[in-house]
């Protein structure tokens, strides 16, 4: 059989966002077709609340999904809807933004530490003016497995199968079948999930290095990876990575800010809809 190969590593690029958060953009915006159905990638982290404590008041999205994975810290989610939930470490929220939302994501501490990753996940167009929708995990509707090499896997979404394990994670989207897994892989350790053919493959690396078959990805960078074969990881020195694969929606995408559509009218449309208060219709 043959192996997904990496065909590009990249690094993430600082910026801000909200009302001044800084974080790490590890892709989005240029090129999105090459993530195809994924958006943007951003990590945050950070032990100084001057870094976050302002949090991102509300704004509106529509077109897609955000999915946000909380490893340290707490956050608030507030939304037209009258949805209210409390990210806290390990938990996870997954909005649907559909044909829109407006919403805030508040930090709920003064100080510690703040870290983890927020995903977009586009909608295929005939799913972008469906109805919004919002759900909350707390870490103990996540599923976790630990395999008997040591190495641990949190299944956020998709089925996580591997050495015989099949494991169904907290979310499964038909549109674009997302994989998300958080991966742990102590030293010496090596893994081969299995993973569905067609997927567009991303890996991050965010403690530790892995090799992916016999190249190293090193701490802080992403490898955007072949579609099809079969996937390696070991890893010599212990790492924890963030494994996203999804099937592509191979539609046009048009993005300006928080709206992701298939045209430019749909954008301009999307814009009125905000000035004339009727966004959420």
């Amino acid at each position: 059989m043959s192996t997904r190969e990496i065909l590009a590593i990249s690094t993430g690029r600082a910026t801000s966002d909200g009302a001044g958060v800084r974080l790490t953009r590890l892709f989005g915006g240029a090129a999105p077709e090459r993530f195809d159905p994924f958006l943007m990638l951003d990590e945050f982290g950070s032990d100084n609340p001057d870094e976050y404590i302002a949090g991102f008041p509300p704004h509106p999205h529509r077109g897609f999904e955000t999915i946000t994975y909380m490893i340290e810290g707490r956050m608030r989610h507030e939304d037209h809807l009258g949805n209210v939930g409390l990210l806290e470490s390990g938990g996870v929220q997954w909005m649907t933004a559909a044909r829109g939302v407006i919403h805030s994501e508040m930090p709920e501490q003064q100080n510690g530490l703040m870290r983890g990753f927020q995903l977009w996940l586009n909608l295929p167009a005939a799913s972008k003016m469906s109805d919004p929708d919002y759900r909350d995990f707390a870490p103990a509707q996540i599923p976790k497995v630990r395999l008997p090499s040591g190495i641990e896997a949190v299944v956020i979404a998709g089925c996580f199968r591997a050495d015989g394990l099949d494991q169904p994670g907290a979310v499964e989207r038909p549109d674009t079948d997302p994989q998300l897994y958080d991966l742990q892989l102590p030293p010496g350790s090596d893994i081969e999930p299995t993973l569905p053919e067609g997927h567009r493959l991303l890996l991050y690396v965010f403690e530790g290095e892995v090799s992916v078959s016999g190249e190293t990805v090193a701490n802080n960078q992403l490898a955007r990876l072949s579609d099809e074969g079969a996937l390696r990881l070991s890893s010599a020195s212990g790492a924890r990575v963030l494994l996203l694969a999804g099937r592509p929606i191979e539609e046009p995408i048009v993005q300006y800010g928080p709206f992701v559509m298939n045209s430019r009218e749909e954008i301009e449309q999307a814009l009125r809809d905000v000035r004339e208060g009727v966004f959420t219709d």
